[in-house]
């Protein structure tokens, strides 16, 4: 099965999990067949811990009715740097440096969306 396929499924299920490497016990995000830079390939899913750090922060403006939202880059406690939405706040009011806690948002049904993390502040 393909990563990005099987971490999709994981997040279907609810479950945030990201891979980490048997040998070298690194942590990867983006779900891949082979860890960047040493290429090992016996990747394993694991449930991270969940909290992070945001790195970079922007909020995306639309018209209304659309509302405004923020995208983030997270440096993840394990050390993988993922970007995803900060909720539960004012997009705006999201600040580098920031703790966060990861949760796994489901679509609502009959939603075209796929299930995705977000991270809300702590």
């Amino acid at each position: 099965m393909k990563p990005e396929k099987e971490y999709l499924e994981h997040l279907a299920a609810g479950c945030f999990m990201i891979q980490r490497s048997t040998s070298t016990g690194e942590y990867v995000f983006y779900p891949r067949v082979a860890a960047p830079g040493s290429g090992v390939t016996d990747l394993t899913w694991v449930a991270p811990s969940g909290f992070g750090t945001v790195y970079s922060t922007t909020v995306i403006r639309h018209r209304p009715p659309t509302p405004h939202y923020n995208l983030a880059l997270i440096d993840l406690q394990e050390g993988p740097r993922m970007m995803a939405r900060v909720v539960g706040m004012a997009p705006e009011a999201v600040k580098i440096g920031q703790r966060v806690k990861a949760r796994v948002q489901l679509p609502a049904e009959a939603s075209a969306e796929l299930p995705m993390v977000v991270f809300e502040p702590i």
